[in-house]
């Protein structure tokens, strides 16, 4: 019983958090915007964290094709929420169209110039104070170019978002399709890494077998219901909000939701970084940013035809250019990692040109930075030019799905990028 208690301490803490947005909008009770923002945004986060742990614990019960495919779509839920009800809504409501791809340009540029940044950074610090000399790179196993192959390919694509203006319903499904493969070859990979959960999870993942498949199957139910019910209020209190205190709607949309649904996926990866397990974790984030360019952008003209919308969901000028910018700072973090190694440097060149963007905003701002990304991206794949083709044919080629124990997963080198 003990143990039962001490799992279900962190989840309870949770559902007192979502509690409040569940029981208002039950009442119908109207709330100005900035406070519906915090509520219901709380209860995202909530249902974020009890997702993040049920999933990772569900890894003690389930494996292969199917887990990876139910993990991956349960996961991303958080985040995916509100874009998918933006471009939905669009459909009938032209205004929401401006919002549809925000929270993904967003996540996206905050899960690389952060989330990338900020593991390798720490993993670098604990990893040198315990070794008692410099430690300047993070070395990834061979397997992970299986994900970078597919990002790649899925960022190339991208780019036809931004030539077009739209996002076609062709384009869409052709992501969709790249998702499916990327989840076919993931499965068919073979890992000898040990099961290691940390926090909730971890305690979660203790239990007996049936306690814990059944509090997992749980919190599957309630966190993706209360993500789903909790959507829309959040999505439109993001926006008026931005009325009310006179900030741009666009950024609200673009920076707050991502905050609140990457929030468990970057703790976990931290955590990870502090243990010595920088390479996993950087592996996780990776496979993320896969998910994102293809599932998500997959499924926003889905959503827009199925709300009403024609084959093709618009794309304004700024949203282009967010696009162009997400896209260029994605084939860097790609270039530079096509030698397997995540170099302190190249992590505090993502997180600086993350903060710059808020220093010079604006069209002229975005298109200098999107071309910075570019030249650096450019002159990364030359450097690592033979490295290139072997990236993009890694997920053809069987054996790269097979992802060796990793031997050491940071090493004292020369720096690259």
């Amino acid at each position: 019983m003990g143990l039962v208690l001490r799992a279900l301490r962190p989840v309870l803490i949770c559902l007192a958090v979502a509690a409040p947005a569940v029981v208002l909008r039950l009442l119908g009770v109207e709330l100005p915007a900035p406070v519906a923002l915090l509520v219901f945004g709380a209860a995202v986060v909530a249902a974020s964290f009890m997702l993040a742990w049920a999933a990772e614990a569900a890894e003690h019960d389930i494996s292969g094709g199917l887990a990876i495919a139910i993990l991956a779509v349960i996961v991303v839920l958080p985040e995916y929420a509100v874009d998918l009800y933006f471009a939905y809504t669009a459909g009938s409501n032209p205004e929401h169209v401006a919002y549809a791809a925000a929270n993904m340009t967003g996540s996206n540029r905050l899960l690389l110039g952060v989330g990338w940044a900020v593991v390798v950074i720490v993993a670098l610090a604990v990893a040198g104070k315990r070794s008692g000399r410099p430690v300047k790179a993070v070395v990834l196993d061979t397997g992970y170019r299986l994900e970078l192959g597919f990002l790649a390919i899925a960022s190339i694509l991208s780019f036809l978002i931004p030539i077009s203006g739209r996002i076609h319903l062709v384009l869409g499904i052709a992501l969709l399709g790249l998702f499916v493969f990327y989840l076919v070859r993931a499965a068919q990979g073979e890992s000898d890494d040990e099961l290691d959960l940390v926090g909730p999870a971890a305690r979660i993942g203790d239990l007996p077998t049936a306690q814990r498949r059944g509090l997992v199957i749980g919190l599957f139910v309630v966190a993706a219901g209360l993500i789903l019910f909790c959507a829309e209020p959040f999505a439109n209190a993001l926006v008026d909000s931005g009325t009310v205190l006179g900030i741009d709607q666009f950024l609200l949309v673009q920076w707050l939701a991502p905050l609140a649904s990457e929030a468990p996926e970057l703790i976990v990866a931290v955590i990870f970084a502090v243990r010595g397990k920088a390479a996993p974790a950087i592996g996780m984030l990776i496979s993320a940013k896969v998910n994102q360019w293809t599932l998500l952008v997959g499924s926003l003209p889905v959503a827009y035809l199925a709300g009403g919308g024609s084959v093709a969901l618009p794309m304004d000028g700024r949203q282009v250019e967010e696009f162009v910018l997400t896209a260029a700072q994605t084939l860097l973090g790609i270039a530079a990692l096509l030698s397997l190694r995540f170099s302190r440097v190249l992590a505090w060149t993502l997180f600086g040109l993350f903060v710059v963007q808020f220093l010079i905003p604006g069209t002229e701002g975005r298109l200098i930075l999107s071309a910075v990304y570019g030249v650096l991206a450019i002159g990364a794949m030359i450097m690592h030019r033979r490295q290139l083709i072997p990236t993009l044919l890694a997920p053809f080629r069987r054996e790269a799905a097979i992802v060796a124990h990793e031997p050491e997963p940071v090493r004292d080198r020369a720096s690259v990028g």
